[in-house]
């Protein structure tokens, strides 16, 4: 299709290649088991303060014992991210040439779209997906803005309620985490001619403070949980809650910020969006509590040194 970006093409050194080269930093791509991530249900936070206190404190222990979750009754209703869905598919469904044009496409900021990675240097490395990412500002008078006012309003929500179960009553995450610094990231991974040697997203945690992902039910998330990758058992009425790297900094390493995913499928293509809650560059980032596991690091600090690593080794190291 006109519309699929030229993986195939582009990387077929990477493909000629695979056969002799080799990475030890993945897992290997075999079938693992699925499971279901811990489902908690928001709507017991609006019942009496005995069940809103059990509601979040199973919320902090998913985030320690997991970093991964489940939440229904989460305030954005099936109809929305319906639509939600449907513009993904007629966003993707543009021709390839438009996607990755260097002036804005749909009013998205210049270099929203990606596909591939650029910096593979073996075909584990390689992302079979494409992507936009964009700032949460830009999606402004477009068919998703209804989807992001939601999830930024259940994004801030999580993110007070595991601060205040670690004793902090702040209004840091308001203050630091705007439209602005925020990201909306729409994936769709086509279907790949060889899974069992191609992620969709190769393994990385995310360099947010928590990310909120609507994924459909072809499946494709894995985590590490125990040690083992796992395979995530879709819910269509559940969003899965992940902690960033910055929230386990943050925590002082209470909450953990956990490897995981996305596996590609022969024959089915599939589709999903990440909302990505960020501060901006300037944010420092410091443990609520000593003694300290990190020293204190600018989010650009951050960032820069997840670039860097990513050139210099082809993937991302992450918190140390």
């Amino acid at each position: 299709m006109d519309s699929d970006p030229p993986l195939l093409e582009t990387y077929k050194t990477l493909f000629a290649n695979s056969k002799t080269s080799s990475n030890n930093h993945d897992h290997r791509l075999v079938t693992v088991e699925e499971r279901h991530l811990p489902l908690i249900d928001l709507s017991r936070l609006s019942h009496n303060e005995a069940e809103k206190e059990r509601c979040q404190k199973e919320i902090a222990r998913a985030a320690r014992q997991w970093g991964f979750f489940q939440v229904v009754n989460h305030g954005i209703s099936m109809e929305l991210l319906e639509m939600l869905r449907e513009e993904q598919v007629r966003v993707f469904k543009q021709p390839f040439h438009h996607k990755c044009r260097e002036d804005k496409f749909l009013n998205f900021s210049a270099g929203s779209y990606r596909w591939g990675t650029p910096t593979s240097y073996f075909l584990r490395q390689l992302w079979w997906s494409e992507a936009f990412h964009i700032p949460v500002n830009d999606i402004s008078s477009t068919p998703m803005e209804p989807f992001a006012t939601k999830v930024a309003i259940l994004a801030q929500k999580l993110a007070e309620i595991l601060a205040e179960k670690l004793g902090h009553k702040l209004s840091f995450f308001q203050e630091s985490c705007l439209p602005s610094t925020c990201y909306l990231r729409l994936n769709r991974y086509p279907p790949c001619p060889i899974p069992s040697d191609i992620y969709g997203l190769m393994p990385h945690t995310d360099s947010d403070f928590l990310t909120i992902l609507h994924q459909d039910q072809v499946g494709g998330l894995q985590l590490v949980k125990d040690g083992q990758w796992i395979a995530v058992k879709p819910n269509p009425e559940a969003l899965v809650i992940n902690i960033g790297d910055l929230f386990q900094a943050w925590s002082n390493d209470c909450y953990k910020s956990v490897k995981h995913c996305a596996v590609t499928h022969p024959t089915k293509e599939r589709f999903s969006a990440a909302y990505f809650l960020c501060p901006s560059y300037e944010t420092v980032i410091e443990s609520c509590s000593m003694p300290s596991v990190y020293r204190k690091f600018s989010f650009r600090e951050y960032r820069q040194k997840v670039q860097e690593d990513v050139q210099l080794y082809g993937y991302k190291v992450g918190l140390s």
